[in-house]
């Protein structure tokens, strides 16, 4: 939780004797947080953190603008609130930020493109012309309930909660960093425009709030390069760099998925799509402390530490059978079977209308030898199940690369026996041989 540390620390250096002394430098952190947030949005095309940053950087500056107040030398808490088109200001930065937050959030990323930029470069003019008039001398008096600490009306802290609601959602959904980065980022917002509106203070929470965002692209990055991005289990990049801290005691898995392409061709690769998450998820769940990773396509890995062949085909085994009675329900089958229901319909209209009987009779033949699967079928839970083959190192296999070799041929015997069955990378030649091999040395 990078976001939430950096928070913390930028809180408790704004509360202790220290800040008065870090004050002069803030200038640089709130530049260099700006500048890095969009230089890496800009590198990672993502227009979703880029205007992100730059809502953040105008309700800022528009706090400054409309507040009208002096702060002095000696008043770096900001401990100053503003009144009039201050007060009004913070209130609608309250608002518009988070807002904005849960919108680009919601609005599909199209990269830095013209037409994925336009839209949002509409939102913010729209949101600038409002903020200016809303924040005019006639329509925000001065309230003298307001001179003390500031405060954000209740119904504006709605917004905040409302916001980090959404993120906290969307990251159970995707499982990716940059949504707690936003839950990090709304929440140094809040401790901004609540506690420190104005002075050295809000830089310093503005810039924290920016730098959370910059971190939370960057993690986010490393987890979509390290992780696969359908099933959220370790890729392909993550697996080969397993491969170079293993010790001499170890075994490595190869795992495929029976009968993938059937899926696939038969229901459609949305289907084939939850075939992989499905199984994803029982891997991620093997006992013996096995890492399991996505290799590509229907291939997955799975690498035990300190573990012997022999008790990692228990630990397999038993997730074989796991994943065999596991009730698979395809999600949306419904539709997909009123389709082929409609087309079978009309498939025997057609027939009645304007063919032969001799053709009718023909097509009813090969009706019978390939029947199309009936929607009954198609709602029902599908069965799925997986085929292993494990290795471990030996007088022959000394490398990671030959012991995967060894397990994708045991893997093959595993296909070629029936499937859905584990087969350890066989050693008794090597046996057989160190058998000889004592013999002569007793002679």
């Amino acid at each position: 939780m990078p976001g939430g540390l950096l928070l913390a620390l930028a809180a408790v250096l704004v509360n202790s004797s220290l800040f008065a002394q870090v004050a002069p430098s803030l200038s640089f952190y709130y530049f260099a947080a700006f500048a890095a947030g969009l230089l890496l949005a800009w590198r990672f095309n993502s227009s979703r953190v880029l205007f992100s940053l730059l809502v953040l950087l105008l309700a800022h500056r528009a706090v400054d603008f409309f507040s009208a107040v002096q702060v002095h030398a000696g008043d770096l808490y900001g401990g100053k609130a503003p009144s009039g088109q201050g007060h009004m200001a913070v209130a609608l930065a309250a608002l518009l930020i988070p807002l904005n937050f849960v919108v680009f959030a919601a609005m599909r990323e199209s990269g830095l493109t013209i037409a994925g930029i336009a839209p949002r470069f509409g939102v913010l003019f729209f949101e600038s012309v409002v903020f200016a008039v809303l924040c005019r001398p006639e329509n925000s008096p001065v309230d003298p309930h307001h001179q003390g600490a500031a405060e954000i009306p209740l119904w504006i802290l709605l917004s905040f909660v409302a916001a980090i609601a959404v993120f906290v959602r969307r990251f159970f959904q995707t499982r990716k960093p940059i949504e707690p980065g936003f839950v990090w980022s709304v929440a140094a917002v809040f401790t901004w425009l609540q506690f420190a509106p104005l002075g050295k203070a809000s830089d310093a929470y503005v810039a924290t709030s920016a730098l959370i965002l910059a971190a939370s692209l960057i993690e986010t990055s490393y987890v979509l390069a390290y992780h696969d991005e359908l099933t959220g289990i370790r890729g392909r990049r993550a697996f080969n760099e397993s491969l170079l801290s293993l010790s001499q005691n170890y075994a490595i898995a190869i795992v495929d998925i029976d009968h993938f392409k059937n899926f696939n061709d038969t229901y459609g690769h949305d289907v084939g799509d939850q075939v992989l998450c499905m199984v994803a998820k029982r891997l991620s769940e093997v006992g013996g402390d096995g890492q399991a990773f996505r290799c590509g396509g229907e291939e997955f890995a799975i690498v035990f530490r300190n573990t012997s062949a022999k008790e990692a085909f228990e630990h397999l085994d038993a997730l074989r059978q796991i994943i065999e009675k596991s009730a698979f329900h395809v999600r949306g089958s419904d539709r997909r079977a009123e389709t082929h229901a409609g087309n079978r319909k009309g498939l025997d209209s057609e027939l009645r209308a304007g063919e032969s009987d001799r053709r009718k009779s023909v097509r009813k033949k090969a009706a019978l030898r390939n029947p199309k699967p009936s929607p009954d079928r198609l709602v029902d839970h599908l069965s799925v199940t997986v085929s292993v083959g494990v290795g471990e190192p030996s007088t022959r296999y000394r490398q990671p690369e030959q012991v995967i070799q060894a397990a994708d041929q045991a893997l093959y015997r595993a296909k070629h026996k029936g499937r859905n069955r584990v087969e350890v990378a066989s050693t008794a030649p090597l046996r057989l041989a160190a058998r000889k091999r004592a013999k002569v040395s007793q002679l």
